[in-house]
């Protein structure tokens, strides 16, 4: 194809997809969903698992997943090149959600909380891991959920860290949403879900550096991402509370200083990648080093929308395109299915309940929080498309992980109304009675 042809088929792709994560999105709000859970399911529908089944020469002529590479007599399968454009600008949108991420990050709840979110985080994180781990374990030999050479131990690993995510970005915006962030629950859930991901991340970044087979490979990736860590927190810190200060001077974030943050946002997700730990590591804590208050409440302001309702989208659908619920044409799939759903959320709600409770919360606030850490949203989609990039898990696994991923986040909206929701709206008007009433 040519260039020009790309371009108009790169417009007519974000055209339907922004379309369709519209429509879904309006329709999600009548069920009480929110936009992010919205998004992931339409990626689902715009894939081969309805799109396709529909109108499959329609779908495969938007979204073609493989293009005949002709070199002299021979002939190869590759990425298709209009894909491989949408992948790396799906990759971009991904950076700076995870930049943003980052900059709501917030450790002074960890340090505030550190008993009880150690507790409920360490529950989110052994029980689920424990499980996957199992679970890898038992069906590794049967060579239809993980690709072949990746070895039992990788298996576990992998699948433990996966089923380990919390969707925490998700978590934040239901928590704002609600008005609630600085109340104990919200402090707790907020401390909890942060610290849940941190470690996640860290359990994800050595089962790549082992994935890779080769010692030297691995002490970049892990020892690489240490020192990068240590840099941003010690010595970039520091560094870019000069961006605090120039938005005093400039009486705003001026582009001058967005455009330095793009630059080493890019270059952090750079080099993050060449050390084989991935892009969203580098920009997550390039967010978290940078400084808070005014000059982050206006980067949020200049980049965020952007970021969520035109980049953002275009990764959720990129992922749908792989994820093909034909696959699963078997009574044992379905089981399958079935037995790690309930798996995530034996190891994760159920877990991070009874840590809550231990932790001296109300069996409601427990339930609460529990029902906020079983979401995995975003963060499980970008572990399962690492995954299959590098090749770990089969197509198979992949839709697998996608329904749980989009289950267990699509229960935590209703979930939180009907446990808490009500409770805090009934609470409210009660203080509020009470107001008037006091002569």
């Amino acid at each position: 194809m040519s260039s020009f042809d790309l371009t108009l088929k790169l417009f007519l792709q974000l055209t339907i997809i922004l379309a369709a994560c519209r429509l879904v999105g309006i329709l999600g709000r009548y069920i009480g969903q929110t936009q992010v859970v919205s998004e992931m399911i339409a990626g689902v529908l715009l894939g081969p698992s309805l799109f396709g089944l529909l109108a499959p020469a329609a779908q495969e002529w938007l979204f073609p997943q493989r293009a005949i590479l002709e070199v002299g007599s021979a002939t190869a399968s590759i990425t298709h090149p209009s894909m491989a454009i949408l992948y790396a600008v799906s990759q971009v949108g991904l950076v700076l959600y995870m930049f943003l991420v980052g900059l709501e990050f917030n450790s002074e709840l960890i340090l505030g909380k550190l008993k009880s979110a150690g507790l409920v985080s360490g529950a989110g994180i052994l029980v689920p891991f424990s499980l996957g781990c199992v679970a890898a374990l038992s069906l590794s030999g049967t060579g239809e959920l993980f690709r072949p050479g990746i070895s039992p131990g990788m298996a576990a690993l992998y699948l433990g860290a996966s089923m380990s995510i919390t969707a925490f970005p998700m978590l934040a915006r239901i928590i704002f949403e609600k008005g609630i962030a600085g109340t104990r629950l919200g402090t707790l859930a907020l401390a909890a879900g942060s610290l849940d991901d941190a470690i996640a991340w860290c359990l994800l970044a050595v089962v790549l550096a082992s994935i890779k087979g080769s010692t030297s490979i691995a002490i970049l990736a892990v020892g690489g991402g240490i020192l990068f860590a240590c840099f941003m927190i010690f010595v970039g810190k520091p560094l870019f509370r000069v961006f605090a200060r120039a938005t005093v001077r400039d009486d705003g974030v001026s582009r001058g200083t967005l455009l330095s943050v793009l630059l080493i946002l890019m270059m952090a997700a750079w080099f993050t990648d060449v050390i084989g730990i991935y892009a969203v590591f580098g920009a997550f804590l390039t967010g978290v080093a940078m400084p808070r208050g005014r000059f982050a409440t206006e980067v949020r302001g200049h980049l965020e929308y952007l970021t969520t309702t035109f980049l953002l989208p275009i990764f959720f659908v990129y992922s749908g395109l792989n994820t093909r619920i034909g696959l699963l044409d078997s009574l044992a799939l379905w089981g399958l299915t079935a037995l790690i759903f309930l798996l995530a959320v034996a190891g994760k709600g159920i877990a991070c309940t009874l840590a809550a409770r231990l932790s001296g919360e109300s069996w409601r606030e427990s339930l609460a929080i529990g029902t906020l850490m079983n979401a995995r949203g975003l963060m499980e989609l970008i572990i399962l498309n690492i995954g299959l990039q590098e090749g770990i898990l089969t197509p198979v696994l992949f839709t697998i992980m996608v329904m749980m991923a989009v289950l267990t986040t699509l229960m935590a909206s209703p979930l939180f109304e009907m446990i808490y929701g009500r409770h805090l709206a009934r609470s409210r008007l009660e203080a509020a009675g009470a107001a008037v009433a006091t002569p």
